[in-house]
């Protein structure tokens, strides 16, 4: 295992999430969830535990859901589309101006200098594009990939065209989609820790678990 003295080494690419791992933009989309769907108060205990249960999750599939599971309504493109509107529309301007996860900006700054950085979110790909340009981060990344890739698929492309092995890479996240994504395709995982998620990175022994970015270079700089 490529630990050394309870540091990461070897690690030659890092693939963060973005909401709650560099800005602290995740409690915005927890609250927008319960908003879009607060006509229906009976459902609100259900679509909260299932959005927390699959945070970093596209917001499309979430919706697809709630009207499969609780609504028991077709999921149309048309509900689709009008869905997504209505949530960009609560979450966007709010996570423009959400301040950075505690040291995030400065771990950026560090690491990009020696590390090809990446981002891999379950926010739709041109509101994700919109919020990295106009929080200036683009320079600190080689790329940015939203949804509708797949957090799995988005590593494997990242791997490939950067000639990189699992061992190599590195996945920081605060959501189980995060951990299943960096498990399915064996990449090294740091957790982000936060009061919803610290029972489930517990019960998955994670062996590495920060509460915020100014403790990652740490971790990779002998």
């Amino acid at each position: 295992m490529p630990y050394t003295n309870g540091r990461l080494t070897n690690i030659k690419a890092i693939i963060f999430d973005f909401d709650g791992v560099i800005l602290e933009s995740a409690d915005i989309k927890t609250v927008a969830f319960l908003e879009l769907f607060d006509h229906r108060p009976d459902l609100q205990p259900a679509i909260l535990q299932y959005h927390l249960d699959n945070l970093g999750v596209s917001r499309y599939d979430k919706f697809a859901w709630i009207y499969d599971e609780l609504l028991g309504r077709p999921f149309t493109p048309e509900v689709r589309e009008q869905l997504g509107k209505d949530f960009s529309a609560l979450v966007l301007q709010k996570v423009m101006a959400s301040p950075f996860v505690p040291g995030a900006l400065e771990c950026l700054q560090l690491l990009s200098a020696r590390l090809p950085l990446f981002v891999a979110s379950g926010t739709p790909q041109e509101e994700l594009d919109l919020i990295v340009e106009r929080r200036d981060l683009q320079q600190y990344f080689k790329e940015v990939w939203g949804t509708p890739h797949q957090k799995p698929e988005i590593i494997r492309c990242i791997l490939a065209k950067y000639g990189l092995a699992p061992h190599e890479a590195l996945m920081v996240g605060d959501g189980s989609s995060d951990y299943k994504a960096a498990v399915e395709t064996n990449l090294h995982f740091v957790a982000r820790d936060t009061p919803e998620q610290a029972e489930y990175w517990q019960q998955q022994q994670i062996c590495y678990i920060i509460n915020d970015l100014e403790s990652l270079p740490a971790l990779l700089m002998a």
